[in-house]
This record gives structure tokens, sequence and C-alpha cells, in this order.
């Protein structure tokens, strides 16, 4: 079983759900400290050709708290703020008619905790992709309790019995293939190609919230995209 294990974002970048798309169990790694500089929160789309930030209002952030200890701010004023800025950036995307409602049941979901509600609103546009994967939230594990790092990483996917981990290359220098491989577990690391799609925008503005990906292009041509990566080891030179 493929397994990969990452904090919920707030509405990632596309690289994330190739991560998804890539693996059999996905766990949202919500029981780790929350990074308020960090993408937990935040995002960005874009308006009039440019990056805007677009945020998930939360309350009390702190660093020194986990991501699952957070509550999200919900007045209603916020939900229809979040509504009107999407609208305003997006409704002469291709997509809007399709994207939008989706958009707008994840945002006035009335769920509170950080950690599930990200997890809902990322489990809620892979499926929008066409990704069946499991979800799982690492809060509701009970496994790797006290360990941390790629002590806790590994935990958890011996938990799973999981046969092969799939990381995000930024954390090619974290872990080590031998550990893992005698644990009986295969190490990979996710590679994304360049990614280009049609954008009101010139230049192409890249890395932007999944949000833009699913304006932009249709579910089939967004299905493509996730499979545009190559999975290495930490051995290869890439």
């Amino acid at each position: 079983m493929n397994v990969a294990i990452m904090q919920p974002y707030f509405f990632p970048y596309i690289g994330y759900f190739q991560l998804i798309h890539a693996v059999d169990t996905f766990v949202v790694y919500d029981d780790v400290h929350f990074i308020k500089k960090g993408w937990i929160h935040r995002n960005r789309i874009l308006i009039d050709g440019n990056p805007h930030p677009i945020t998930l209002p939360i309350q009390k952030m702190s660093q020194n708290r986990l991501i699952c200890d957070h509550e999200r701010s919900q007045p209603d004023e916020i939900v229809e703020q979040q509504l009107k800025l999407l609208r305003h950036a997006y409704h002469k995307a291709p997509q809007f008619e399709h994207v939008f409602p989706l958009l707008e049941r994840v945002i006035r979901h009335p769920e509170r905790n950080v950690g599930k509600y990200l997890a809902y609103s990322i489990e809620k546009v892979a499926r929008y992709l066409g990704i069946s994967t499991t979800f799982i939230l690492s809060s509701e594990l009970n496994a790797g309790v006290g360990l941390k790092g790629q002590a806790r990483i590994l935990n958890i996917c011996e938990h799973l019995r999981a046969t092969h981990y799939v990381n995000a290359i930024n954390g090619m220098d974290l872990y080590d293939t031998e550990v893992f491989e005698q644990a009986g577990i295969d190490l990979s690391f996710i590679e994304t190609e360049p990614i280009i799609y049609h954008q009101e925008s010139c230049p192409f503005q890249a890395n932007l919230s999944i949000i833009d990906v699913m304006m932009h292009c249709p579910k089939q041509e967004i299905q493509l995209i996730l499979e545009r990566y190559a999975l290495v080891s930490n051995r290869q030179v890439t």
C-alpha cells in the first residue's frame, strides 16, 4: 500500500493533489504544530492577472499549539467575503459554473476545527477531480504518539502496513532510505513536471491555489495534469 503524510493546506496547489493521486492512503497530518508563515491558512488566486491572497481566518493562531487544536473564525460576513472574492476573480473563467458551487459548499461547511475542515475541503476537491484515495486524520490514528520527525512518519507507515511511502520532493533531506528499507518500506519523492495551462494572465502565474486550475481547466485536462510527475529516490540526481 502506498502512503503519503502531509500537513493540511488551504486549497493547496496542484502538486499537493498529485501527491494524493499517487498513493492509496493519504494521512492528513493535523496533530503537528501550526505554522503561521506556511500554507495552512492561506493561498493565492488570480485577480486581474496578478496573484492575490485568499485566507482562512483562524482564532488565536499559535505555533505553540497543534493544527487540530485551532478553530476557524466563521462569522457569516467572512464566508460571504470569501465567496464575493472568488466570484470577482473568476466569474468570467471557463469553468466557473461547474466549480463555484463546489467551492461554495466547502466554504459554507460548518466544521470549526481547522484540521477537520481542511481535510474536508481537500477531500471534496480530490473527489471532484476523480481521485479515489482514502483520507485519514493523523489525530485519529493514535500512532507515533511522542515521536517526532522521521521516527513518527515511519511509525505511522508501519501502523498502516504501508509498503511504500511517498513524500514531497522538498523533504528529500529529511528521510533516510536505508531506515525505511530496514522496515520493509520503499521511500520515494514526487517530482512534478513543469505545469502550464491556459490562464488569463501574461506572464503565466505558477503555483497558485488549485482553485485557479479548476476554474481554467476542464476536469479531464486536470486529470491528465495529475499524471505529470515522477517518483524518485534520494539516491537519484534530479
